[in-house]
């Protein structure tokens, strides 16, 4: 059975658990499990998915959050690292479901709350991807 684990940075927790809530449907329909933690922002997605890489217990990861723009630069150091680190994690061999919104205000947050089942459907297809190529291998 499939396993994940979901990354939630709780910055701006009702925005955090609605995105939860979608992807625990879609994982529950697709008939896998998960665990979820949370972490302070977004920033600290990437460390907290780096830190459960390599326990075997998870297939794969989602990370899930919200970084609205505020009057500094902020809001680029933020999106872009977290951004860049989840890269870095897929290009080396997770799979992951990428489910941070960038977003300039706070309805335009909640426009997007679906976004946690969209990237759990990424981060199951990811899964199945890897499964094939190890296959293959």
């Amino acid at each position: 059975m499939t396993h994940v684990l979901i990354v939630v940075a709780d910055f701006y927790p009702d925005i955090g658990a609605a995105l939860v809530k979608g992807a625990a449907a879609a994982l529950a329909k697709a008939g896998a499990t998960f665990e979820e933690i949370s972490v302070p922002g977004a920033f600290e997605i990437p460390a907290a998915i780096g830190f459960a890489l390599h326990n075997e217990k998870y297939d794969g990861f989602i990370a899930l959050g919200c970084v609205i723009r505020g009057e500094t630069s902020h809001y680029d150091y933020v999106c872009g690292e977290s951004a860049r680190g989840l890269m870095d994690l897929a290009l080396g061999g997770a799979a992951i479901g990428y489910g941070i919104l960038t977003v300039e205000n706070e309805a335009q947050a909640t426009a997007r709350l679906d976004k946690g089942a969209d990237a759990a459907a990424a981060c199951l297809r990811m899964i199945e991807l890897e499964r094939r190529f190890d296959a293959t291998s």
